[in-house]
């Protein structure tokens, strides 16, 4: 017991580096969610909306991509029964859900007046309308992502989005476009990681670190829950911009 303690005591600062570099490699490539090929179809609005619909983004179950590389989860599908197209349709709804719900947190958040809807906006009402459909909805591979990493095994959602406005009394106007995205990153998994165990002197704590690092890392922010908020907030910062370059919202207001 004494030598274990005189163990830890004689290597504290070993511990303490190592899991500040791996973590630093963790960080390195985390996650994220990006907006590409944004298409500015008319001038944005600049009178502040009364209100903006955010609708649910359309999906079907036969573009989600389930984890399947883990023997625990086949398992548990067998045990509870549950087949791979229930599977599919249960995540492609779920996803659904959270980004829409998501945007209106993050717009209200923002001081906009937000509204989740399904049914055509007032007609006597300046709204923004938020739109949109699922191109990707990507478990990836965990085991990948924590053994290899940098990319391998990638969870991912994206989405393609149209932003319209629609004047009291107006037509609606599609005043932009543009692709989302969410997804795990490129982190390093152990066995980049375990590399910085060797340079101080002892991969096996380096490893030890590391897979804690993983293991937390992975509960948290990976999978295509965490990517369809990244993607939400994504879209909810670029329906802001717009707010911003119509002179209707503040740049305080908007997260960074």
């Amino acid at each position: 017991m004494l030598t274990s303690v005189s163990f830890l005591k004689k290597n504290a600062a070993r511990f303490a580096c190592v899991a500040m570099v791996c973590g630093s490699a963790l960080l390195t490539g985390c996650a994220g969610g990006s907006i590409n090929n944004a298409t500015q179809r008319s001038v944005e609005p600049q009178v502040r909306p009364d209100n903006i619909y955010v609708y649910t983004f359309d999906s079907s179950p036969e573009q989600v991509k389930l984890d399947n590389g883990s023997m625990l989860k086949k398992l548990k599908a067998q045990l509870d029964g549950s087949s791979t197209a229930q599977k599919q349709t249960a995540d492609a709804i779920a996803v659904r859900e959270q980004v829409a719900n998501e945007i209106v947190q993050q717009l209200q958040s923002m001081g906009l007046r937000a509204i989740r809807s399904d049914v055509p906006a007032p007609a006597d009402q300046n709204v923004l309308l938020v739109q949109g459909s699922f191109d990707t909805i990507d478990a990836g591979n965990r085991r990948r992502r924590v053994l290899i990493g940098l990319g391998a095994g990638k969870s991912e959602v994206s989405s393609s989005v149209q932003i319209l406005y629609k004047p009291a009394g107006g037509t609606a106007r599609l005043v932009q476009s543009f692709n989302a995205s969410g997804d795990s990153g490129k982190a390093p998994g152990m066995a980049e990681t375990a590399g910085v165990g060797a340079a101080v002197g002892s991969i096996a704590t380096s490893a030890a670190v590391g897979g804690g690092l993983h293991a937390m890392s992975e509960s948290k922010k990976t999978g295509v829950s965490a990517d369809a908020t990244r993607l939400a907030d994504a879209v909810a910062k670029q329906v802001a911009q717009i707010g911003v370059s119509g002179g209707w919202l503040s740049t305080q207001h908007v997260k960074g």
